[in-house]
């Protein structure tokens, strides 16, 4: 049985994509650029938000200064905002919980920078007592670096790699665990494919919350 869960955050346990969305084309449309369709974020989103903010440019406009320029539009406003239409999948506060009831250590750790992900975490989950919420800070490689599920590990006071699961809906999930040697978990309700996870070998796919906690128990 897994004794360390470690969740990815968005498109795994909040339906984050229109709220960054809108966050992102905010950016965009007060410093001069095209916006994106919603549907076009699905593939941008999950790499960090300088990545998501690369990839949101027009190509010709792809300048480290450009990047920074939405930046500081996009952090304070999506600070406001992230919460306005963001919303847990159906299930997830459920399984949390009967987790967390079972002994099961909860953590997350998100590609979103440190102050959203802690953030939202605590607006939709303050009932739940994660081990630690890691996301993206100076100092830390973003994912597939394994370095953010060590440092949980290290937290939660588990060393053994075959007692932890690290549960997420894309490719760079499926590296991370991978890169970690822990068992991944890929989750097809997110924001990416089922044949994504597939081409990463992941130990498991589910499609419900109630396969994932049936995985984890």
């Amino acid at each position: 049985m897994t004794q360390l869960a470690i969740f990815d955050l968005d498109g795994t346990l909040l339906n984050t994509i229109e709220d960054l969305a809108e966050s992102c084309n905010h950016a965009l449309r007060v410093c001069g650029f095209p916006e994106r369709e919603l549907k076009e974020y699905n593939m941008m989103v999950g790499r960090g938000i300088y990545n998501l903010f690369r990839a949101a440019l027009p190509s010709a406009e792809r300048t480290e200064e450009n990047v920074q320029r939405i930046a500081d539009v996009f952090i304070p406003y999506y600070n406001i905002h992230k919460c306005d239409l963001t919303r847990p999948y159906d299930g997830i506060t459920d399984l949390l919980k009967t987790l967390s009831r079972k002994g099961i250590k909860l953590a997350v750790a998100s590609n979103k920078y440190q102050e959203g992900a802690e953030g939202v975490v605590n607006h939709y989950f303050p009932q739940v007592d994660f081990v630690k919420v890691l996301g993206q800070s100076e100092g830390r490689p973003i994912k597939p670096s394994p370095e953010i599920v060590e440092e949980i590990m290290r937290e939660a006071g588990i060393a053994d790699k075959n007692l932890v699961s690290y549960i997420g809906d894309s490719d760079v999930d499926m590296m991370t665990g991978a890169n970690a040697g822990v068992r991944t978990i890929g989750v097809t309700w997110g924001f990416r494919s089922r044949e994504e996870l597939l081409g990463h070998n992941p130990w498991k796919t589910v499609d419900t919350p109630q396969e994932l906690l049936e995985c984890l128990i």
